[in-house]
Formats: C-alpha cells, sequence, structure tokens
C-alpha cells in the first residue's frame, strides 16, 4: 500500500507541475498577443472585466458613500433651516397679532380717557352756567351788584380751569422766550433792556407744563 501511495504521489507532482506550467505559458501567450496586438482569449477577457469592476468598485465606493453622507447632512441642516425659518415667522405673526391688539387697547384707552376728562371739565363748569343764567334773568338796576356777580362768575371759571391743570403764563418784568411768547411787534423804550416784554397783548396759557397757546407780546428792541 505504501508503495502504491509513494507512486501515486510521484504520480500527482509531475500534474501539478505540468498545471503550473501550462498556466505560466498561457500567461506568457497573452502576454506576447497582446504585444503582437493579437486576440485575447474570452476566459481572460472575462478575468479582466471582473477585475476592472472590482478596482473600480473598490475606487468609487468611498466616494459614492462620502457623496451620500454629503446629501444626508445637506438635507438635514435644509431642514433645520426651514424649521428655523418657520418658527420666525410664526414668533412674527404673533408679534404683529400683539402690536395690533395693543393699539386697539390702547387707543380705546385713550378715547376713555378723554371722555372722562371732558365729562369732569364739563361738570366742574355745570355751576358757572347756572350762576350766568341767573345773572341773565336777575332784574336789577344796580350796575354794581351786577358787576360784582360778574366777577364772582369768571373767579370761579378761573378755578375750575386751574382744577383742570390751566396756568398763565408770566409776562410782567419778563424777558422773551421763544417758547412761552410770541412777538409780534419790538419797540424801543430806553427804560428797559433789549428782549424784555414790554405789554401783554394776548394770555398765553400752559396745561401741565406743555404750552396750549403762546402769550401775545411786545419785545424791547432798542439797538
Amino acid at each position: 500500500m505504501e508503495d502504491e501511495k509513494r507512486a501515486e504521489g510521484i504520480e500527482e507532482t509531475p500534474e501539478t507541475e505540468e498545471t503550473v506550467e501550462e498556466q505560466a505559458e498561457v500567461q506568457e501567450e497573452t502576454a506576447a498577443e497582446e504585444k503582437k496586438g493579437g486576440m485575447m482569449p474570452d476566459w481572460l477577457k472575462k478575468l479582466r472585466v471582473k477585475e476592472y469592476d472590482a478596482a473600480k468598485d473598490a475606487k468609487e465606493s468611498p466616494r459614492a458613500a462620502s457623496e451620500e453622507a454629503d446629501a444626508e447632512s445637506e438635507a438635514g441642516e435644509e431642514e433645520k433651516l426651514q424649521q428655523a425659518l418657520k418658527e420666525k415667522e410664526d414668533q412674527y405673526l404673533r408679534l404683529q397679532a400683539e402690536y395690533a391688539n395693543f393699539r386697539r387697547r390702547t387707543t380705546k384707552e385713550k378715547e376713555e380717557l378723554a371722555a372722562v376728562v371732558t365729562q369732569n371739565i364739563l361738570t366742574d363748569m355745570l355751576p358757572l352756567l347756572d350762576n350766568f343764567d341767573r345773572a341773565m334773568i336777575a332784574e336789577s338796576a344796580d350796575l354794581d351788584a351786577f358787576k360784582k356777580g360778574i366777577e364772582m362768575i369768571y373767579g370761579q371759571f378761573q378755578d375750575v380751569l386751574k382744577k383742570n391743570g390751566l396756568e398763565l403764563i408770566q409776562t410782567e418784568g419778563a424777558t422773551f422766550d421763544p417758547n412761552f411768547h410770541q412777538a409780534v411787534m419790538r419797540v424801543e423804550n430806553p427804560e428797559m433792556e433789549d428782549d424784555q416784554i414790554a405789554q401783554e397783548l394776548q394770555k398765553g396759557y400752559i396745561v401741565k407744563g406743555r404750552v396750549i397757546r403762546p402769550s401775545m407780546v411786545q419785545v424791547v428792541a432798542n439797538s
């Protein structure tokens, strides 16, 4: 048995060496044919195609994966931007609605306040109206008494105006101030300094620090 196995081993070795030699010869022939421009065997063509495709896939696979990752990243970034834009639009719409409500509320409050102020002023002036009615229907030949009644009504009227914030702009002995006075005439007066108010032609008034009508005055201008 051992002799047979040894014989078989001796026989198998030449076959293996012969196969390797045949493959080497085929490769040499193929290379020679390629150099000469000859035709390439089909089995070698298929082998070369498979090797080329494998190399191509191995080369393009990382690039494709990178491009796919970049596309996914860009898609995710775009989605984030769209979400942020939508949130900003919602915020803008809310602010716009709140501002519109604020304007309506403020306008309504101003109208209500103006109505209350007007009502209070007219309520304070009703006693004056009553006194004027009494003065008009009174039958009296005493002019002094009538004048005294009118003076009392005038005093009441001033009190009502002061109560509601009206103040008289002082001009006597004052220097001209364009914020409170309106100069309609310039006069020479050696006894007075330049820009001093010589005479008040019409009274001016302030309501709670705001000029509602400046005093109309004459101003000294000696030079």
